[in-house]
C-alpha cells in the first residue's frame, strides 16, 4: 500500500532532539545557564505563528522582554512601492525579486530595536521575527521554520496574509503569488545564510507542538539522507476537474470535492520526515538543497541549475473527472523576460492508469488559421460561446503507459479518464490556461485565462505530423540484461530531462552517473532498492510511489519483492541530460 507518510530515521542524534514547549524551553535555559542576560534570538520563516511560540515558551522563560522584530519593518506603503514592479496587478504571475530580509527593514528603528535590546542589563530578552537574526546576533540562534504546503493552508483558512501584509481575506491565488515571488524567495535567501550559523532548529508545523533539534542534529539528518533513496511527504489537494483514482488507490479520505493533484515529487513543495528516536521532525525537502546540493545534485547539475532541484514528479487525475484547461507553457526565452525564472516548465505526460476512452489533447491540427483561434478563444473567453478545441486542436487516444511529451509552446492538456505522472522541469505555476471549458474554480471564481500570455508562446509549428513523429511515444530500445529491459521514452530534444523506463523480473543495475535521479515504480506491488556495496540499507518503493536517488549514491539495484518474484515489474526514471 502507498506509504503517506514516509520518514528517514537519523542515526546516532536521539539526544539532540525535544518535543513540547516546556521540554524546548529547558534545553534554550540549559544552555544559557549562567548569563547574566541571555538574548534569545528566534528567527522564522514568514507564516510562523510567532506569537504562539512567545506565549509557549514565555511561562518557563520568564522574559524581561519580548522584541518583535517587525516593529522596526519599513511602512506597508514603502514596501507596496519597492515590490509593486515585482508583484504586478496579475492575479497569478509576478516576477522573481531579488529583495533580502534586510530590504524590508528600515534602518533607524532597527537601530532603535538593537538600542532597546542592550538597554536591558539582566535576565532573559526573546528577540523574534522574520528578520529577527537581522537586528542582533544574540547569545542564542533558533531558526523557526515549517513546510511550504502548511503556508498555503494558513493562507487559504485566512489564518494568515503574507509577511509585512494585512492580506488575511484577500483572494488565495494572490497570496500564493507574493509568497512565491516574493517573501519565499528572500526568506530563502536569508535561510541559507542564517541556518548554519543557529544553535537549534525549530519544527513549526503542528499548531502547539513544536520540536527542536540543535543544528548539528539537522545537519547530520541532510547527510544522512542523500546518502540514499528516499521519498519525501505526499500532500494531495482537490481540484474542479479531479477524479477517483488518487482517492481509491491512495487510500485517502473522501473529500467534498475530488482530488486533481497529487505531489509527491518536487521538492520545493514537499517536506521530508526525520525521525530523531521517538521524535518526528517535518522539514522543508528545499532545505536538502540549499545545504547539501552537490551530495543531492551531483556536481554537473549543481554547476548548471544551483542550489535547485530540476526536476519533479506529480499526479493528475481524471479518471471519471473532467479534462485539465487547455494549456500551454512558456518558452524559455519568454519566462526569462517575462518573470525572471532562469528556464521552463518542459513536462510530459506519463499514463500512470487509464480508464476506456481516456485521452489526451497535444498540439495543433494541420493548417489552421492561427488567427481564427485566438480570436474563437476570446470570443469563449467573453461568455456565451464554447470554444471549438475539436478543429484546432490534436486528440490521441490514452492508455497505460503510453508517453506524451510536452515542449514548452506545446498546446495541450489530459482530458477524462488518465492518471497522469506528470514529469516536469522544476517551475511549476508558470501555465497560461487558454480555455477552461466553461466552468468556474472551486472558489466560485471564473480561473484565470491568459490568452495574451498565449498567444505569445504557442508553437505553430508543432501540428499533427510532427506531433506524432516526436512527442507520442517515442520509445526506443537502448539496452537489456538477464530479466530487465531498458528503454528511452523521452524527452524531447528542447527538453534537459532524459528518461528511462525499465521492465525487470530480477535484480536491474542502475547507477547515477554522478547526477541526481527520480523514479517512480510505474508497474508492480513492490520493489527493493539497493547498493551492491551496503552503501545503504535496502529501501522499499511500492506501486505509484516516487523516490529520489542522490548522486552521491552512485551505484545501486532495483528488483521485485518476494511477495512479487515471478513478476515483470516497471519503473520510469528522469534525470538531467
Amino acid at each position: 500500500m502507498y506509504d503517506k507518510e514516509p520518514h528517514i530515521e537519523i542515526r546516532g542524534c536521539d539526544r539532540e532532539a525535544w518535543r513540547g514547549y516546556e521540554a524546548v524551553a529547558k534545553e534554550l535555559l540549559t544552555n544559557g545557564e549562567g548569563k547574566g542576560r541571555l538574548v534569545l534570538v528566534i528567527e522564522c520563516y514568514p507564516g510562523v505563528r510567532v506569537t504562539e511560540i512567545v506565549e509557549g515558551l514565555k511561562p518557563f522563560l520568564n522574559p524581561v522582554k519580548v522584541v518583535m522584530a517587525e516593529q522596526a519593518a519599513k511602512k506597508a506603503s514603502q514596501i507596496d512601492a519597492m515590490i509593486g514592479r515585482f508583484l504586478t496587478d496579475d492575479r497569478v504571475f509576478g516576477y522573481m525579486a531579488p529583495f533580502g530580509v534586510e530590504d524590508f527593514y528600515d534602518p533607524d528603528l532597527v537601530q532603535q530595536l538593537r538600542q532597546d535590546i542592550e538597554s536591558v542589563s539582566k535576565g532573559t530578552v526573546i528577540v523574534i521575527g522574520t528578520g529577527a537574526a537581522f537586528i542582533t546576533k544574540g547569545d542564542l540562534l533558533v531558526y523557526a521554520d515549517m513546510a511550504r504546503w502548511e503556508i498555503q493552508q494558513r493562507y487559504r483558512s485566512g489564518e494568515f496574509g503574507n509577511w509585512l501584509a494585512d492580506n488575511q481575506a484577500e483572494d488565495m491565488l494572490r497570496k500564493y503569488k507574493r509568497g512565491f515571488f516574493i517573501e519565499w524567495r528572500a526568506a530563502d535567501r536569508f535561510k541559507r545564510t542564517v541556518l548554519p550559523q543557529a544553535d537549534y532548529y525549530l519544527d513549526t508545523n503542528a499548531k502547539d507542538d513544536p520540536k527542536l533539534l540543535t543544528k548539528d542534529a539537522l545537519f547530520h539528518g541532510f547527510r544522512q539522507t542523500v546518502s540514499r533513496p528516499f521519498r519525501l511527504v505526499p500532500y494531495f489537494d482537490p481540484g474542479v476537474w479531479g477524479g477517483q483514482w488518487l482517492e481509491s488507490k491512495i487510500g485517502l479520505e473522501p473529500r467534498e470535492h475530488p482530488y486533481a493533484w497529487g505531489f509527491d515529487g518536487v521538492p520545493e513543495e514537499n517536506s521530508l520526515y526525520l525521525t530523531y528516536g521517538s521524535i518526528r521532525v517535518e522539514i522543508p525537502s528545499i532545505n536538502l538543497v540549499f545545504f547539501e546540493p552537490k551530495r543531492l545534485l551531483g556536481e554537473r547539475v549543481y554547476a548548471r541549475f544551483g542550489a535547485e532541484f530540476p526536476i519533479r514528479f506529480d499526479f493528475l487525475d481524471t479518471i471519471r473527472g473532467g479534462s485539465l484547461s487547455l494549456q500551454v507553457h512558456p518558452v524559455t526565452d519568454y519566462i526569462q523576460k517575462t518573470f525572471g525564472m532562469a528556464y521552463t516548465q518542459d513536462e510530459s505526460y506519463y499514463i500512470l492508469d487509464a480508464a476506456p476512452g481516456a485521452a489526451v489533447c497535444l498540439g495543433l491540427r494541420e493548417n489552421i488559421n492561427p488567427d481564427a483561434m485566438m480570436a474563437d478563444l476570446e470570443r469563449a473567453q467573453q461568455g456565451g460561446f464554447s470554444f471549438p478545441a475539436e478543429q484546432y486542436v490534436n486528440r490521441f487516444a490514452a492508455k497505460k503507459h503510453d508517453h506524451f511529451l510536452i515542449p514548452a509552446g506545446t498546446v495541450h492538456c489530459s482530458e477524462t479518464n488518465c492518471m497522469v505522472l506528470e514529469i516536469s522541469a522544476t517551475p511549476y505555476i508558470f501555465t497560461f490556461k487558454l480555455w477552461d471549458w466553461d466552468r468556474l474554480g472551486l472558489d466560485g471564481r471564473p480561473r484565470p485565462i491568459h490568452l495574451e500570455h498565449g498567444r505569445r508562446n504557442i508553437q505553430w509549428n508543432c501540428t499533427t505530423e510532427m506531433v506524432q513523429r516526436e512527442l507520442v511515444n517515442a520509445i526506443v530500445q537502448v539496452g537489456e540484461g538477464d530479466g530487465w529491459v531498458e528503454e528511452r521514452t523521452g524527452l524531447h530534444e528542447l527538453q534537459f530531462i532524459e528518461t528511462r523506463r525499465h521492465w525487470f523480473a530480477a535484480v536491474t543495475p542502475h547507477h547515477t552517473n554522478g547526477g541526481v535521479q527520480m523514479l517512480n515504480l510505474v508497474e508492480g506491488e513492490e520493489a527493493i532498492v539497493e547498493s551492491p556495496t551496503g552503501a545503504f540499507e535496502p529501501f522499499v518503493v511500492r506501486y505509484a510511489e516516487t523516490f529520489i536517488v542522490p548522486a552521491a549514491a552512485g551505484e545501486y539495484t532495483i528488483r521485485p519483492s518476494e511477495r512479487c518474484a515471478g513478476q515483470t515489474l516497471g519503473t520510469i526514471k528522469a534525470f538531467v541530460r
